[in-house]
């Protein structure tokens, strides 16, 4: 999954942000909410985890301002309010689940489990995208074209994943890494433009048309030319 945590203890957010990292998920840390909305307009998350008592702006008022906007991408509230009225609140102002700290990292993951669960049941959000004969199932993580079944790894079913929420549309190199990698990535153009080679010999190799294309100077994008174009 890919997570935006929201946390401003500067040592237990990027521990959270390392032990879900080894767990495979892709975590892009920050620490005060102002900077979290900036982060919002740039990428697509699957899962919002909100520290409730943050300076400034709250987790809880940022989750009230997140279901203000109309997404519905699933929240996660970490709090010390342990009261009954605090747990209620919290949910009644847009958040799915609720943490109480301190807590075993186990139970954290348990619940983002869960959570990812409701997703891939279709609870929050479309799981097949579709174009140019490319059908990606999030749930099954499996992958055609034109009936043809890709193997591909975690990596480039995130980068194809991309490129399908965004078809036709051209993503920069920094906003490809941002969403495969996070933000905090030590991660060059060239491992970029290495990884997209993998996946082009995967998604096009072996068709007539091809749609993973170079924007020279920009980055990529998956597009499927109209007759007589060139791209």
């Amino acid at each position: 999954m890919h997570i935006l945590l929201v946390e401003d203890d500067p040592k237990l957010g990027p521990l959270i942000q390392y032990k879900l990292n080894q767990e495979y998920h892709t975590v892009e840390w920050v620490s005060d909410s102002e900077l979290a909305l900036d982060y919002l307009q740039q990428t697509h998350y699957d899962l919002y985890i909100l520290d409730w008592m943050m300076p400034k702006k709250s987790g809880l008022a940022l989750c009230e301002e997140i279901r203000a906007s109309n997404d519905q991408t699933p929240i996660l509230m970490l709090t010390a309010r342990d009261a009954i009225d605090d747990r209620v609140t919290g949910l009644t102002k847009g958040a799915d689940d609720y943490l109480i700290k301190p807590f075993a990292f186990e139970e954290l993951l348990a619940r983002i489990h869960a959570l990812a669960r409701r997703i891939t049941a279709g609870l929050y959000q479309e799981q097949t995208y579709e174009y140019a004969g490319i059908v990606l199932h999030r749930q099954s993580h499996e992958v055609r074209r034109d009936g043809q079944l890709l193997a591909l790894t975690k990596k480039e079913f995130q980068l194809l994943e991309f490129f399908l929420r965004n078809a036709e549309k051209v993503l920069t190199r920094e906003q490809i890494i941002n969403y495969v990698w996070g933000l905090d990535a030590t991660i060059t153009p060239n491992a970029v433009e290495a990884a997209i080679k993998l996946l082009r010999k995967k998604v096009d190799d072996g068709f007539s048309c091809k749609l993973i294309h170079n924007v020279r100077g920009i980055g990529y994008r998956l597009y499927l030319p109209k007759e007589n174009e060139r791209v």
